[in-house]
């Protein structure tokens, strides 16, 4: 991926409130275009980053059931 994306994604919802985090990360998912995997996949990376280790498991672990 583009780091110039990367940098835009995160500029763009840098300073959102939790709700507006979550209308775009639902409407990202609803809408089921392509073009926005890229900035979810930007959104998972921050979750990721700042996740503990036991936060990281239980997301590997709801990954894994929703993949079943």
């Amino acid at each position: 991926m583009d780091l110039n994306l990367r940098n835009a994604i995160i500029h763009n919802v840098s300073g959102n409130s939790q709700d507006e985090l979550r209308e775009t990360i639902v409407d990202a998912i609803q809408n089921g275009e392509e073009k926005m995997l890229p900035g979810l996949g930007v959104l998972f990376e921050i979750i990721w980053n700042n996740a503990s280790e036991d936060e990281r498991e239980e997301m590997l672990q709801t990954l894994e059931s929703g993949l079943k």
